[in-house]
């Protein structure tokens, strides 16, 4: 049959409070025109982001009745650290609260003032945690990756030719190790084959440098190799995700993401003398390693997630479901990024927004008019993000500026994103009638979370 359903039943609702047009207006310009500043009550279908939003199995809440919240050595870390090594397979397993810490404590323990640190495409906090390291966060992608129209399978590719004189013009002592994203979240999304990730292992090893994966959407990026890359059809994602992990040194992970958890994040190292580094710094700000900021029940449920994340009914649903918006999307002129990531559509921000320049932030002005006709919430990835100014107040702007609607787990159901669908076709009718925003207020670092905005005309 062609229809693809769901692979579970909804046991439990949550109510979603409807609002008007007039009244988004008003609650968009109370929170200075920031989406990141709504109050989650006032959102109808909250796109925001896919972290930490997703909904837990029965499996998973019967876990948490079984978590054992001993401070130190808790039967539930023992649990955790197993289904990390089977699928992970490296040395050490050290749970944090989240990806963001992850980040922090690896940056603290190996990343010095001067370093350079290249990958495919960093994320947000990424490379807010390397810079506020003295680093170089160094962004690789292929070319293909910053096109948005075309068909290659894996756009989120490192370029290898780029890393390897990255390396040669860095020099090895300045490069802690190479971080490649699956999939690549600031590029649309997009899978890294494992033919890529073979490239990287034989350039970081000519160098001697480690090359760790930030594997937040590791399971996705695992399904995208089976349906995409040749040799792998036959392979389970259990299996193509062992063998992704088995070409690296270590990796970092948010939870909120592929385990399916509501908080967790995760290290994942070969090396001793890191994983001592990073387990002294996790004492002071963390907890005990056997936890790591979190909770035994939130252990127990990040374990069972990381087992119930590799069904392959479950991806095969998840990726078709996410196409599913992507395509009606297409086939109503509204221009999106192709091909369809695992997680989200992303709008291109600037051709839907064709009538506004860069210093208009056409992504953001399109994200907060999104709210403002249909409720949804969605999330700017590009000038805002990613724009700065330089020493002499000139404003860098970014390859690519998007907007994402990133689906939430287990969530939402089709006719949610029929209205999705609906909504995004009427605004992109009407899009003329968007007007540009301009800065308020803008904090150095991360502004996206805590920016204010007002139009861009308005003084």
């Amino acid at each position: 049959m062609k229809t693809i359903i769901e692979p579970f039943r909804i046991k439990s609702v949550e109510p979603i409070r409807m609002t008007t047009p007039e009244e988004r207006r008003h609650l968009i310009r109370e929170a200075g025109y920031n989406p990141f500043r709504l109050r989650a009550e006032h959102v109808l279908i909250d796109l925001l982001t896919d972290s930490g939003t997703g909904a837990m199995s029965t499996h998973q809440w019967a876990g948490i009745m079984e978590g054992d919240e001993s401070y130190a050595g808790a039967r539930s870390f023992f649990r955790f650290e197993e289904t990390v090594r089977l699928i992970f397979g490296h040395r050490h397993v050290i749970p944090t609260h989240q990806g963001r810490a992850s980040e922090r404590l690896l940056c603290h323990a190996v990343v010095k003032p001067g370093h350079v640190v290249p990958g495919n495409t960093h994320f947000d906090t990424t490379r807010a945690n390397l810079e506020a390291s003295g680093a170089e966060a160094v962004d690789l992608v292929i070319a293909e990756g910053r096109d948005i129209d075309c068909l290659h399978p894996f756009k989120g590719n490192i370029d290898l030719e780029a890393l390897e004189t990255c390396l040669t013009q860095v020099g090895r002592e300045r490069v802690p190790f190479v971080l490649i994203t699956v999939t690549n979240n600031s590029g649309g999304g997009q899978p890294v084959s494992m033919e890529n990730l073979r490239g990287a292992r034989a350039i970081c090893d000519r160098f001697a440098v480690p090359l760790l994966l930030d594997a937040a959407r590791f399971a996705e990026n695992a399904y995208f190799i089976k349906l995409r890359e040749p040799g792998w059809e036959d392979a389970s994602p259990r299996e193509i995700a062992r063998a992704m992990f088995a070409l690296t040194d270590g990796a970092l992970m948010s939870m909120k993401k592929d385990a399916f958890g509501n908080i967790g994040g995760l290290i994942s190292l070969n090396s001793d003398e890191w994983a001592e580094q990073i387990r002294t710094a996790l004492i002071l700000t963390e907890g005990f390693p056997t936890y790591g900021g979190l909770a035994g029940r939130d252990l127990e449920a990040l374990a069972i997630g990381l087992e119930e994340i590799l069904e392959e009914d479950y991806l095969r649903y998840r990726i078709a479901s996410t196409a599913y918006v992507g395509r009606h999307l297409d086939a109503a002129g509204v221009p999106v990024l192709k091909p369809f990531g695992g997680h989200a559509i992303y709008l291109d921000g600037r051709r839907f927004c064709d009538h506004l320049g860069n210093e208009q932030l056409p992504g953001w002005s399109l994200s907060v008019a999104l709210y403002e006709h249909t409720g949804v919430r969605a999330c700017e990835i590009g000038n805002v993000m990613f724009g700065r100014p330089d020493a002499s107040g000139a404003w860098h702007w970014p390859p690519l500026d998007l907007v994402r609607l990133a689906i939430p787990r287990r969530v939402y159901t089709q006719s949610h994103m029929d209205y999705v669908i609906e909504g995004i076709d009427e605004l992109h009718r009407a899009r003329r009638k968007i007007g540009g925003l301009r800065f308020v207020h803008r904090p150095t670092t991360l502004p996206h979370f805590t920016a204010t905005f007002a139009p861009h005309d308005a003084r």
